[in-house]
């Protein structure tokens, strides 16, 4: 294939998908004006305290000594009556100090529990929320919440007066944040990275098709839901986006709730990035895997075109973005240049500015963020971090093959924390 034929096709690929998400940005954007007039309301007119449901909150913990105490006392101390919810610490084997740190809160919050889990139990997220879910949690709705996260106050309330007020509403997702992002250039991309996917990837899909995947945290899910579709796929390495498939097939639907807020800490150095990152791409290529050839079967039209979707990032991006790259060393070391008519370089650097815009949209409706130097970040990202992605997924179809072919399991990688 000549280096013209890789430069045009790559460069079709890529504004396909640039459209497609300038499109979602602007969804976004407006979704994120309604969901501010909608919490204003929310407001105006708060739900009596009997009113509300009872709820179990679980948290997941395997090595948190670091982060797990600034979790357990922003999560139980919620604006939300404390008879009506409990927080469930469950402690996945671990060695360090997390049982004992978690333990010293217990007589500060009556609504708290700390749970170690049994030998045989546990080994993976999903498998310990199985656990919490069939065997510890009273409520008919489970909240969860990453033993980094410290939510704002009011961010359980919000979540459960969303699932409250519609049956058809099997679970309701809010937002999450970066409160590491100025460490590094690092975490500052990352801080960008989340603000783009919640608005563009998140709000954008749950306004144009009332489609949106449950983020793993800051989230509640009627239990009812959970026995439903079989609870959480312990072997999913992302089983927040498996269990939302399923829940779509059984006839419900996820709302995002942005102003329900919770902060998280986010990679400080590349090695536990790519670890992350890896386990995330591996996790989404199950889900491809489980899932692509039903496509024809689903139920749920969008939840399908989302997985189709997902295919074709994994596809066809990846194959544009390599060709992309390609075309552009080459031509930088001089070593080609490309015989076309028109001004197709142009065109190559319009796509550079369509993504900056799409992340500008994003930042918008992040008003503090929406400044001149995450703009200028918007363009070194392109080059540098975004480009990362490639990395990511070659190693993880290299961890899968190596699995498969060897028939060794795979161990559930946690990400690391530094409090």
């Amino acid at each position: 294939m000549s280096i013209e034929l890789i430069f045009l096709v790559s460069l079709f690929i890529i504004w396909i998908f640039l459209l497609y998400h300038a499109f979602l940005s602007y969804k976004g954007f407006f979704y994120s004006l309604r969901m501010e007039r909608e919490k204003e309301e929310i407001d105006r007119t708060p739900v009596p305290d009997d009113e509300l449901p009872f709820v179990s909150v679980l948290i997941p913990a395997h090595n948190e000594d670091v982060v797990i105490e600034r979790a357990l006392r922003a999560v139980c101390s919620q604006d939300y009556p404390v008879e009506k919810f409990e927080v469930i610490c469950l402690n996945d084997h671990s060695t360090d100090s997390t049982g004992e740190v978690a333990r010293g809160l217990l007589k500060h919050f009556p609504n708290l529990k700390v749970v170690d889990l049994p030998e045989g139990e546990g080994g993976s997220k999903g498998a310990v929320l199985n656990y919490g879910a069939k065997n510890i949690a009273k409520g008919d709705y489970i909240a969860v919440y990453d033993a980094d996260n410290t939510p704002s106050s009011k961010a359980l309330y919000y979540l459960m007066v969303n699932i409250m007020k519609d049956e058809t509403m099997g679970a309701v997702i809010g937002k999450f944040r970066t409160r590491n992002w100025d460490h590094s250039l690092l975490t500052r991309f990352i801080n960008i990275e989340t603000i783009f996917f919640q608005w563009v990837t998140q709000a954008g899909r749950a306004s144009l098709f009332r489609v949106a995947t449950i983020p793993g945290t800051n989230f509640v899910i009627r239990k009812k839901v959970l026995e439903e579709v079989g609870y959480w796929d312990p072997d999913a390495l992302t089983e927040d986006t498996e269990l939302s498939i399923r829940v779509y097939e059984a006839g419900y639907w996820i709302k995002m709730a942005p102003y329900s807020m919770t902060w998280e800490e986010e990679p400080e150095t590349m090695r536990v990035w790519m670890k992350q990152r890896t386990r995330w791409a591996m996790g989404n290529i199950y889900v491809l895997f489980k899932y692509f050839w039903r496509i024809p079967f689903m139920k749920n039209f969008w939840i399908a075109v989302d997985i189709f979707y997902l295919m074709m990032v994994y596809v066809m991006f990846l194959l544009a973005i390599i060709g992309s790259l390609y075309v552009f060393v080459v031509g930088s070391l001089g070593l080609h240049t490309l015989d076309l008519e028109g001004n197709f370089i142009l065109i190559w650097v319009l796509a550079i500015l369509l993504f900056v815009i799409e992340i500008g949209i994003a930042l918008g409706a992040e008003r503090l963020e929406n400044s001149f130097s995450n703009i200028a970040l918007a363009f070194l990202m392109y080059f540098t971090y975004t480009q990362l992605w490639v990395v990511v997924v070659f190693k993880a179809v290299g961890i899968l093959l190596f699995t498969k072919v060897f028939r060794v399991r795979y161990r559930w990688y946690k990400t690391e924390r530094v409090g």
